[in-house]
């Protein structure tokens, strides 16, 4: 199977301004100058880590995905991320994987931020989402799930490849970030990328940024700091296939299903 090549956008987001967002990501994404395959985007990326949902949250079929699709058939690549999608009564911070041909699927974040009162302004989710994507197995989850080892672990039978968290996690945490991003790296032997936002929202809460992307190892491949940016890196595949021969830990993990 092919190498996989991944784009990630780390951006100073603008408080409650989806038109904004969307705007300087597409200028973000514009610099990314070579051929990728996937692009991620932060945890809210049209708002902020906002709990204002009666008046931030748009459609399923609304102005965002309508965004996501245009830049997934640009760059004939997958674009990923999260944003405030009302639907049935219920709001969710919902994580949408927007495919070249329109199509996607999405994941609500399971595991709400209760200190921020997430919990009682969205629905949690109840599935984990799998996606199949140029031969690449792919976990996507959104920034609290990384603290939950058990809704993250990487199963034997059905393995992932590369894990990943879109975030909007807070400086004041960031020793956390870093090390438990490390953690999920090693324990589920896959690649694993964190994608977070800089700045002060409006809130006043500080972002520090420290995207990454960690091999199976959980050596970083890839530390960006604090400045806003794009990254394009390989996954190489034979690497990944190699060290699991190697070291087949996968094996000897506990068994157990989630409920």
């Amino acid at each position: 199977m092919s190498d996989l090549t991944v784009s990630f956008v780390q951006a100073s987001l603008q408080w409650h301004d989806p038109h904004t967002n969307r705007q300087d990501l597409g200028r973000h994404i514009d610099k990314i100058s070579i051929s990728t395959d996937l692009i991620v985007l932060p945890e809210m990326f049209t708002t902020g880590f906002s709990m204002s949902a009666k008046t931030l949250a748009e459609p399923m079929q609304g102005p965002t995905l309508h965004w996501m699709q245009e830049v997934a058939a640009q760059r004939n690549a997958v674009v990923t991320g999260s944003i405030i999608v009302a639907e049935a009564g219920n709001f969710y911070n919902r994580l949408l994987w927007v495919r070249p041909d329109g199509t996607f699927s999405y994941y609500n974040k399971r595991h709400l931020f209760t200190m921020a009162k997430e919990h009682e302004v969205f629905t949690a989710g109840t599935e984990r989402l799998m996606e199949e994507w140029r031969g690449w197995r792919i976990c996507p989850l959104v920034c609290y799930d990384l603290r939950f080892p058990v809704w993250s672990r990487n199963q034997p039978e059905n393995p992932y490849d590369l894990l990943l968290y879109v975030a909007n996690w807070p400086a004041t945490r960031r020793t956390a970030w870093i090390t438990l991003l490390r953690a999920r790296a090693i324990e589920n032997l896959a690649y694993t990328i964190g994608v977070n936002c800089v700045g002060i929202d409006g809130n006043s809460i500080s972002y520090a940024g420290d995207s990454a992307l960690l091999d199976m190892r959980g050596e970083y491949l890839v530390e960006v700091g604090n400045q806003e940016t794009s990254i394009t890196r390989s996954l190489r595949r034979a690497d990944l296939e190699a060290f699991r021969e190697r070291f087949p830990a996968l094996q000897d993990g506990d068994a157990f299903t989630l409920t």
